[in-house]
């Protein structure tokens, strides 16, 4: 899932990619509302707040959503920089994974502030809103970057319009036959239905379990980052174990 880039992936890679990080991002933005009362997992309207409050000469509430904007822009910043730089220091799915891991990170900050450290002070709240758009910047980034822009998990905006247009396009038989738009129509509903499913699970663990859902959304994020170890790992071990066979009857052979 994280191990392949860009024209390389598979629609399977991209499926599993796109459902499990969209999943991550609905349970993120479902309990920042819920805890927050401010929406995570996108930034388009916080364009429009930004421009409201400079309206109103709110300079201070214009600039927490101005570091708002900019945390989600350099999550993604940071992202994209590990996967083009990291490659060459340590390995495809190890530069793609490090994004995983800081969003994870983030998000487990969050976890533990809210357990240990809040005060539900105004300042702590826009601190810790702040981290959770870092993590979306970030996952947005990732999938963006390494599925050569085809998953965007984190907004769903785009993604409706798309399948709106491909709806319509199916009214036509010949592109119910067309296998690629087939294949992106699916993509596009398990990110949809997996955002959902995501926001769902998030509020009613929050229910019963209240600000321990940040751990489960952790939880998720480790599955994600670790996806391919056991794939990669299992691969290491027959390519050295064919090589200890064919040198065992190379040197059997000239005996």
């Amino acid at each position: 899932m994280l191990r392949k880039y860009s024209n390389h992936r598979t629609v399977s890679d991209n499926i599993k990619l796109g459902g499990l990080t969209a999943f991550s991002a609905g349970m993120v933005n479902v309990i920042s509302v819920i805890v927050f009362f401010a929406f995570t997992s996108n930034i388009t309207g916080y364009y429009a707040v930004f421009a409201q409050e400079l309206s109103k000469g709110n300079w201070y509430q214009g600039a927490v959503v101005l570091f708002w904007i900019l945390l989600f822009f350099f999550g993604g910043v940071i992202s994209n920089a590990v996967i083009i730089h990291g490659k060459s220091l340590w390995g495809q799915y190890v530069s793609h994974a490090i994004p995983v891991v800081l969003e994870l990170l983030s998000i487990l900050f969050v976890g533990v502030y809210l357990d240990f450290f809040y005060n539900d002070s105004l300042q702590e709240t826009e601190l810790l809103v702040g981290a959770l758009l870092f993590a979306m910047g970030l996952q947005n980034g990732l999938t963006a970057s390494i599925s050569n822009s085809v998953v965007k998990t984190t907004h769903l905006t785009g993604l409706t319009t798309d399948l709106a247009i491909m709806v319509s396009m199916f009214t036509k038989a010949k592109n119910r036959q067309n296998k690629q738009l087939v294949d992106k129509f699916h993509l596009l509903l398990v990110i949809l239905f997996s955002y959902f499913l995501g926001g769902l699970l998030s509020g009613v663990y929050y229910f019963y379990f209240g600000n321990q859902t940040f751990y489960l959304v952790c939880f998720v994020l480790v599955l994600i980052a670790f996806f391919d170890f056991y794939k990669l790992k299992r691969v290491k071990y027959l390519y050295e174990r064919r090589a200890r066979i064919k040198k065992s009857s190379y040197s059997y052979s000239t005996r």
